[in-house]
């Protein structure tokens, strides 16, 4: 029997989202896809264990028919063929509002990265989406403003949680469910008939994948969803993140698991070097500079953004590019100035790549993306059509870590110590993003953050005034840091935002002798 924490729900959580009949549902899920779950999960620790004993990653041999062959996914659908900018947050109601009506094509509702995942924020959250897709989503602030849809809204899409996270809040016989199984088995009970009634695909975006066999798990799954709730095949479209070192290598065979329900691939460069970081990071050749130089341009990130876009563009698939993670200033208008230069500089690079379209975090630099891929595409929703022959993509340029250009600087290492101790600060507080230092950070940043300083004080890696990097010398910085940031929000504030659990938190995944594969794992113990 299914079981789900009440505390805290309000009454439509309760009695519109948990109901019977999607309890049911979700609680069918689980009964089918739980135990390959967690064989895909044990399989990813032996590889990992691999990679840390001296193993390496190339291109599969056992796969070499599927990138070989002559093999195509299924078309775009009618309703959603020009994605040039996708906007991107998490559930909350004002936010999801402002996103339909930014101006972007496409908004994707975040339960995973942007969002931290009480309880509250996960039911309500699904909520929003149904009133986002009925049209009736309203909000009032406190300060007297009042919300509601434009005309015209962005297309609707939902990220859910990677495989590796529980929902510890619903169970069958005392086991909780994959939180990926939750919040897609939510959201496609709710919504995905209501958007089928209005000629609309249920749009998703799958995160944290490693292995062409995770994303067979989830074609399984989307067929299984239609079958079960009669809806047409091919209702559900998905996208797959391309955020993790392996599964650069197996792009093609992502595409062909899923071709039936494809929707492309996505850049996910936050993620992507922290999996570099996390995949080889035992390993002094792969040691990276400040999270500032590690730009879209050094050679293993070109390289595995070009090779994004011919992979996808042979298979007749979206492209999309990745993140702008770059905040407008109000107040300063040369910091405003450089954000928007920054974003323009970094869409049109995309853009001239061939990508089909990009995200980014905030509203105000929406026109700028747009603009950029206007440029590039003019009335054509995209150029799919635009094949990468001249691209040649070996294994040893995804994995040239070495050859990234920069330096390790106090500036970069206080950086990194400041937002992963205020972002993990902000996540145990329920906000999964948050503006810092004129940048939108995520656990996916955040993840940078403190991989870094974990690999810096393992290879003891030194500052460029020739400093080495210690488990004290972070400690001392990390308190100064602490200081600093309490003085500058002052002693209420700073007591809301749980100092001492960000603390051990931020300790027990940065500067522990083991490494925690996802700083949300040992977080999430802590949230309601």
């Amino acid at each position: 029997m299914i079981k789900f924490t009440e505390a805290g729900l309000d009454e439509r959580s309760r009695t519109e989202i948990l109901t019977p009949d999607a309890l049911e549902f979700v609680a069918g899920l689980h009964a089918e896809f739980q135990q390959r779950r967690g064989e895909l999960l044990a399989a990813r620790v032996q590889r990992q264990h691999e990679l840390l004993s001296g193993g390496t990653l190339d291109f599969l041999p056992e796969t070499s028919e599927v990138r070989t062959g002559d093999w195509q996914v299924v078309p775009p659908r009618a309703d959603y063929v020009d994605r040039r900018v996708e906007i991107t947050g998490p559930t909350d109601r004002k936010l999801v509002i402002n996103a339909l009506n930014s101006g972007a094509r496409g908004f994707m509702a975040d339960f995973e990265d942007a969002n931290s995942p009480t309880w509250v924020n996960q039911v309500s959250g699904h909520v929003n989406l149904i009133d986002a897709v009925e049209r009736t989503i309203t909000y009032d602030s406190s300060d007297g403003r009042h919300y509601e849809l434009a005309e015209h809204t962005a297309t609707l899409l939902v990220r859910p949680r990677g495989w590796h996270l529980d929902e510890k809040h619903l169970s069958v016989d005392d086991r909780a469910l994959a939180g990926a199984l939750v919040d897609f088995g939510l959201f496609a009970f709710h919504c995905a008939g209501r958007l089928a009634a209005r000629g609309a695909g249920a749009y998703l975006y799958l995160p944290k994948l490693e292995h062409h066999l995770e994303a067979r798990l989830w074609e399984d799954v989307l067929s299984f969803t239609e079958n079960a709730l009669g809806l047409e095949r091919g209702t559900f479209r998905a996208t797959v993140l391309i955020e993790t070192l392996p599964a650069a290598f197996q792009m093609d065979e992502i595409l062909y698991e899923l071709r039936d329900h494809s929707y492309g691939l996505n850049a996910g460069r936050w993620d992507y070097i922290f999996s570099m970081i996390k995949s080889f990071r035992t390993r002094p050749e792969f040691v990276l500079p400040d999270r500032n130089d590690v730009k879209m341009t050094v050679p293993f990130m070109s390289a595995y953004a070009q090779l994004l876009v011919k992979t996808c563009h042979r298979r007749g698939a979206f492209a999309m590019g990745g993140m702008a993670a770059l905040i407008p200033s109000r107040t300063d208008a040369a910091a405003n100035e450089r954000a928007i230069a920054a974003v323009r500089a970094d869409k049109e690079r995309e853009a001239g790549l061939g990508f089909d379209g990009t995200w980014v975090a905030h509203p105000d630099v929406v026109a700028v993306a747009v603009a950029a891929f206007d440029a590039q595409l003019g009335e054509r929703p995209n150029q799919i059509e635009r094949r990468r022959d001249d691209v040649s993509v070996t294994a040893a340029e995804l994995l040239d870590a070495a050859a990234t250009p920069g330096a390790i600087t106090e500036a970069g290492l206080r950086n990194d110590i400041s937002v992963g101790f205020q972002y993990i600060s902000f996540w145990l507080g329920g906000r999964g993003a948050a503006g810092i230092n004129n940048l939108m950070e995520d656990a996916a940043t955040a993840e940078i953050a403190r991989s870094q300083i974990w690999q810096w004080i393992r290879h003891g890696a030194r500052l460029e005034d020739g400093r080495v990097i210690t488990r004290e010398l972070v400690q001392e910085m990390l308190q100064q840091e602490m200081d600093r940031i309490r003085a500058a929000v002052g002693a209420d504030t700073w007591h809301k935002g749980r100092p001492d659990e960000t603390r051990m938190i931020f300790e027990r995944v940065a500067l522990s002798e083991d490494f925690p594969a996802f700083l949300t794992l040992p977080a999430y113990e802590l949230l309601g």
